[in-house]
This record gives structure tokens, sequence and C-alpha cells, in this order.
């Protein structure tokens, strides 16, 4: 599913928010009682970038396969930080001309809610809304957190990803078609479906070459894919092109290799590398849109954060700002 972008630096934006959120409540077939909550909270968020951090943004992300299990916000500032994070998410600390009661009427209305801020560089904050009465919009024993984004004045990304479970484990996949917009789209499209259906138990060796036989009628993509191998505790990952992946255990980081080359056109034979998965284990794979100089130990407590919140942050800090840009982050719960 695409996810919305909104701009949010002056005092009329967060009306304009709360619009766009009940146009997505209503494609997401949400009922009249959730979409009245998906609209409290984007307007405290909206209000609350305005009022403390003066300006930032808004990703909205239907939820669910056919996206419609609830919509995901997640607020991004490079603002002062929240000083006091127990006092923000308490009833008498309001976001003043809004609603509700700031951050506290956030946490209440969400059925997941989680931030991270950092005094000097900001605050990320995400909140899933879903029908009340229905399951956690997150069933897996992982937790997923995703933001894809197309290059500034394209209306269409030329990414794509995919997260899929099965038996024993999950595969994770990032594509970038060459260049921008349509044709890239439907490059990345094409190499995510052969993805979707030739998923199970194959390997990442296996689902490369798939997603090479996809892309051949098409431009051509860089492409990554992990897999995990539940019984046997690993991640295995194979790619082709600038798709960066990191395994992070704690205080270990393991980069995973791509080959060079162009996925549908030449590359050489690929082979995969395995890593240990282990239950604090959090998986980042990203498009070329995402710089690489990240490094993890710039955001103490992080790793132990939703992870929308990882992702939301190396957007906001790492974007390059002028090519498509997607990060997918995936991790055990608890």
């Amino acid at each position: 599913m695409s996810q919305l972008r909104i701009e949010v630096t002056e005092a009329s934006q967060p009306a304009a928010a709360r619009r766009a959120a009940a146009n997505l409540a209503h494609e997401a077939g949400m009922d009249e009682t959730a979409a009245s909550d998906l609209a409290l909270v984007v307007t405290e968020l909206a209000t609350n970038l305005v009022k403390h951090a003066s300006g930032g943004e808004l990703l909205l992300r239907r939820l669910g396969a056919a996206g419609e299990e609830g919509v995901e916000v997640l607020s991004l500032d490079r603002g002062p930080g929240i000083g006091d994070v127990a006092r923000a998410l308490g009833d008498g600390y309001s976001t003043a001309g809004s609603p509700g009661t700031g951050l506290g009427a956030v946490l209440r209305t969400a059925a997941e809610f989680d931030l991270y801020s950092q005094p000097g560089k900001g605050t990320a904050i995400v909140a899933r809304v879903v029908p009340r009465g229905t399951r956690s919009p997150t069933p897996y024993a992982q937790l997923v957190g995703v933001v894809q984004q197309p290059k500034p004045s394209e209306t269409v990304c030329g990414d794509g990803w995919f997260v899929g479970w099965f038996a024993d484990g999950w595969v994770c996949a990032v594509a970038d078609g060459l260049g921008h917009g349509p044709l890239a789209s439907a490059a990345a499209q094409s190499i995510i479906e052969a993805v979707r259906s030739a998923q199970g138990s194959r390997g990442p060796v296996e689902l490369v070459q798939a997603a090479h036989e996809a892309a051949r009628p098409t431009r051509g993509a860089a492409f990554g894919v992990a897999v995990l191998d539940g019984p046997a505790g690993v991640v295995r990952f194979a790619g082709v092109g600038n798709i960066a992946a990191q395994v992070l255990n704690g205080d270990e980081r393991r980069h995973l290799v791509s080959y060079n080359g162009i996925l549908g056109h030449e590359h050489r034979k690929v082979s995969e590398f395995a890593h240990p998965w282990r239950t604090q284990s959090v998986l980042v794979l990203h498009s070329d849109g995402i710089g690489t100089h990240w490094d993890a130990n710039q955001y103490p407590g992080l790793l132990a954060r939703d992870p929308s919140l990882m992702a939301g942050v190396l957007y906001r800090d790492h974007t390059r700002g002028r090519d498509d840009a997607t990060v997918v982050v995936i991790k055990e719960k608890g």
C-alpha cells in the first residue's frame, strides 16, 4: 500500500491533515467510530508538530494485505525533543487548541502506540488505529516497520517492498526499479509480485532468480531479499544492486552484501549470506534513497522500540532527498 505524506509546518495544516485522514479512512472502509479515532490521532499529532516542534511530517499507511485492517500514523520531527515523556503522555499535558488532550489522547485512542525522542534531535511517534474490538494490526511473532516515499516531484514511488510469513519463518524483500516514476514502479512491482507468489520454503538465491525472470520485460531493478530459517535460527540474504541490508544483534552489526548488477538484465552468480537470528535481532533493508552511513549507536534505545520508529528515524535523518526511498525494519516482538 502507498504511504501518504503530509507536511505540517504551520497552524492551518492540522485541519488539512484531518481531512486527508478522513479520505484515507473512507478508502480503507473504516466505520464511523474508527474514522473518528483516526481523525483525532492525526489532528493531535499534527497540532503537536506545529506547537512543539516547529513543523515536521506525518506518514499515513493503510495496514493489512488489502489495506483494510487499519491505518498507521507516523509523526516525525527534528524539534527539541521531549524532555519528560511521562508528563507529555499525561492527561494534563495538552497541545493547545486541539480537540483532545495531547499525546495522552493519542495513547488512549490508538490500538498500538510508541514514541522515541532525543533532546535536540527530534521525536518520532507511531500510532496504529483499527476498528474497535478487532484483533491487533500486528498478529504475527514479528513486528514490521516501513517508510516508502517517491522522489520529490514524483507521484509514484519506483521502489517496492514485501514481507510475508510461512510456517517456519518469513521473507522480507525490497526492489528499486531503475530510474524513477511509473516505469521504475512497474519493474519493482513485477519483482515483488514474483516474490509474493514464490514465497514459502524457497531460499533467497531461488527468490533472486524468480525475481530476475520477472524483471526481464522491464527496465530492471536492484533487489534484496532476506529469509528467516526459523528451525536453524539464521536469516539468509541475497541481493543484486544497491539494496543495503544489516542484521543488528545488540552491539553487533552485520552488513549483508549485495552483488553488482541489474536484475532482469545482467548480474553475476549470486550466493547467500547467513547470520544468526536471535530474539533481540533486528533486520534493516533499504534502497539507495537512504544513505548508508547511519549508525544505530547514535540512537540509544531505538532498537528496543517499535520498528516503525526506526524506519521513520532513518528516513528522517538519512534520506538523500533526490531519489525514491524505502526502508523496511523487522524484529521479534517483546
